[in-house]
C-alpha cells in the first residue's frame, strides 16, 4: 500500500453540497438563456454576462467540490487553474474562460477594469456557459 501525498489526500473526499452547486449553475444558465431569448429589453448584456459567469462559477466549483478541491479565488483564470489541476490541460475551455475574464478585472484595485459585454457578445458568452456545463456534467458522478 502506497502513501498518499498530502496534496492528493484532500482530493479523496468530496465536499458536501457539490450537487447543489451544479444545480444552481444550471438554474443561472437557464435563466440567462431564456432571458436572452425572450426578455432582451429587461436583461441587459451586462446582466446576461453576470448570470452566465455565476453559472460557470457554480458549475466549476461543484466539479471541484466533487473532487475534494477548491479554487484559490473565483476569477475565471483561477477557476481554469483549479479545473486543469483536476482534469488536465483544457486549452480550448481555458481560452474561452480567459476571454470572459477580459470583461471584468475587479479583484485588484491596481488593475481594476470593466468592459461591459455588448449584445453581439452574448451568443458566445452563453455558448461558453453551455460548454462548461457539458464539461462538468460529463465528469461528475451521476
Amino acid at each position: 500500500m502506497g502513501l498518499v501525498q498530502l496534496e492528493d489526500w484532500r482530493r479523496l473526499l468530496q465536499i458536501d453540497d457539490w450537487r447543489q452547486y451544479i444545480k444552481e449553475g444550471g438554474q443561472y444558465l437557464h435563466t440567462a438563456c431564456e432571458a436572452a431569448e425572450r426578455r432582451g429589453e429587461v436583461f441587459t448584456s451586462e446582466i446576461l454576462y453576470n448570470l452566465t459567469a455565476m453559472a460557470i462559477e457554480k458549475f466549476i466549483m461543484g466539479y471541484l467540490m466533487s473532487r475534494g478541491d477548491l479554487a484559490d479565488n473565483h476569477t475565471m483564470r483561477d477557476l481554469v487553474e483549479a479545473l486543469e489541476r483536476n482534469a488536465g490541460s483544457q486549452p480550448e475551455l481555458g481560452a474561452k474562460l480567459r476571454y470572459l475574464d477580459a470583461f471584468q478585472e475587479i479583484c485588484d484595485l491596481d488593475t481594476y477594469s470593466r468592459k461591459p459585454a455588448l449584445p453581439e457578445d452574448i451568443p458566445e458568452i452563453l455558448a461558453i456557459g453551455q460548454m462548461v456545463r457539458e464539461f462538468v456534467v460529463q465528469r461528475v458522478p451521476a
